[in-house]
């Protein structure tokens, strides 16, 4: 099966640059040495797709995953405040760096009280992890967790009210997340992606057995010209267009491809996969234990023209009360990356205040 067609099936839009290939900003760096693994590079001045607030103070922090992988993050932290407050971890879109969705999630939902956090996935961004740009069903469920590690730590989070906000791929992890960590106490899961299901079943479910079977037969023949090498090869660039895309592919590259919210550390922004990263997506379905989520509440947002909608109507169907759907008219899938006049802040709020709230 070509790499394009596979790419197609599984996960179109979700991209990154070939790692060798990775252009860094032209920051200034400061080194942290985490132990047992490499140097991280840590840029400090702001290098984010969106304008720095006023309202909140923030600082780069860096933690470790039950792995021992050193995961590099932003805390976002509201002025003038006092006292324990409530706490968000914020990752996602699947593919992206803290600098883009996920950070403006958390300096927005910051701006309105909370402390919150978002990070770079294990193997992507300026987190650790080798080989580059490779991705875990496991390990990257475990870095949402990780990341309630750290907001628990804190001395001015209150450890018994910590939420978690997953956007696109990183809504399926955070649901995963929240039905094997009983510490989350709500979850959002905006614009989701259920990456486990897109990699082994296509869009709409519609990779048959026999294309499974051939994937699968590619993918573990790439193990062997991988391991000869001693080095991953990688897919080919994401979100460049050659004319005649989906409209949704021209949504993602609107978004990754353009100074909207293009980042160079982002693997979705023309960089790229290792070529056999779906090989543990198709075979854990991550939403098997959804309905473990209750009695905790599930919030899902999606978009009334979003390519992706399925996911969020089939997950709440499976989800156990107390869940919501909240459906934006018409708006898209990347809609919700970045438009603040359409992701629906308010509702975000009042919904971690009441189900957040201090007892």
């Amino acid at each position: 099966m070509s790499s394009n067609l596979s790419r197609r099936n599984f996960i179109q839009g979700t991209a990154i640059a070939s790692a060798a290939m990775l252009v860094q900003p032209a920051f200034s760096q400061t080194k942290v040495t985490p132990t047992g693994g490499n140097a991280l590079n840590l840029v400090h001045e702001w290098d984010k797709t969106f304008p720095r607030s006023n309202k909140v103070d923030h600082q780069k922090v860096t933690f470790k995953n039950r792995y021992g992988i050193t995961l590099a993050a932003d805390l976002y932290l509201p002025k003038n405040t006092g006292g324990k407050l409530a706490a968000i971890a914020i990752g996602g879109p699947f593919g992206a760096v803290k600098e883009q969705s996920s950070g403006l999630y958390a300096q927005t939902m910051a701006e309105r009280g909370f402390v919150t956090l978002a990070f770079d996935p294990s193997y992507t961004g300026e987190s650790g992890g080798e080989p580059r740009n490779v991705a875990s069903p496991d390990i990257n469920t475990e870095d949402f967790s990780a990341a309630v590690d750290f907001l628990g730590l804190q001395p001015n989070v209150d450890r018994e009210r910590i939420g978690i906000i997953g956007i696109c791929g990183w809504g399926g992890m955070a649901l995963n997340a929240a039905a094997v960590d009983k510490r989350v106490k709500a979850v959002v899961a905006s614009t989701m992606y259920d990456m486990t299901r897109v990699m082994s079943k296509g869009y709409n479910d519609s990779v048959t057995l026999k294309q499974r079977t051939q994937m699968l037969e590619q993918l573990s023949r790439q193990r062997w010209l991988d391991a000869e090498k001693g080095t991953p090869a990688y897919q080919p660039p994401y979100n460049e267009l050659k004319g005649g895309e989906a409209q949704f592919l021209v949504d993602y590259h609107d978004y990754y491809g353009t100074s909207r919210g293009y980042h160079p550390r982002a693997v979705n922004s023309g960089n790229s996969w290792t070529q056999t990263t779906p090989l543990a997506f198709m075979n854990m379905p991550i939403l098997t234990y959804i309905a473990e989520i209750s009695p905790r509440p599930v919030l899902f947002i999606h978009g009334e023209k979003a390519h992706s909608r399925y996911f969020s109507e089939t997950a709440y169907a499976a989800a156990a009360e107390p869940k919501e759907l909240m459906i934006i008219p018409g708006a898209n899938h990347t809609d919700f990356y970045d438009r603040t006049d359409v992701i629906p802040f308010d509702k975000l709020v009042s919904f971690f205040k009441q189900h957040l709230a201090s007892a």
